[in-house]
């Protein structure tokens, strides 16, 4: 699996549940810090490099999920089982097509403009090999206008 690929499932991860936020209402721009680590698969990689990224999240969003989600460019994923609570967000998460994937999100609202997110998945490539990831972000509130950054889509969701 090539480099460019392993960093847009892990751009995918880090939207998925980077951002959620303590105070639902919230809508704007966002910006995610990443790391991602992950074994198994065809290459072994303890530890990329933090990557930073904006995002734009709707309300509709913020109402329906407490924060932004989004579904990769490669695959079908629908979220199950999403809790938000004043103190955070959990999901399951499942992923077909180019790449299967499964996993987990649990983010905390660390305060109004911060949160923190750890998300476990396990994917099956086109060969056959698992690979394991763990995906950490930190989000930070930049304000109500998200200037040229477009909305997440809505991710669909059983």
């Amino acid at each position: 699996m090539s480099k460019v690929r392993v960093w847009t499932v892990c751009c995918f991860v880090l939207v998925l549940a980077g951002m959620a936020n303590a105070q639902r209402g919230k809508a704007g721009l966002w910006e995610v810090t990443t790391s991602m680590s992950m074994s198994g698969g065809p290459m072994n990689v303890p530890q990329m490099p933090p990557r930073t990224s904006q995002v734009c999240v709707s309300q509709a969003m913020v109402d329906k999920y407490g924060g932004p989600t989004t579904s990769p460019g490669r695959g079908n994923c629908q979220m199950t089982n999403v809790v938000v609570t004043a103190t955070g967000m959990t999901a399951n998460m499942s992923c077909s097509g180019q790449m299967n994937m499964t996993g987990t999100v649990q983010t905390t609202f660390v305060d109004a403009n911060t949160t923190k997110s750890t998300i476990h998945m396990t994917m099956t490539t086109g060969n056959g090999q698992t690979m394991t990831t763990t995906t950490e972000s930190t989000s930070t509130y930049k304000g109500p206008d998200c200037g040229s950054v477009q909305p997440l889509p809505m991710p669909t969701s059983k």
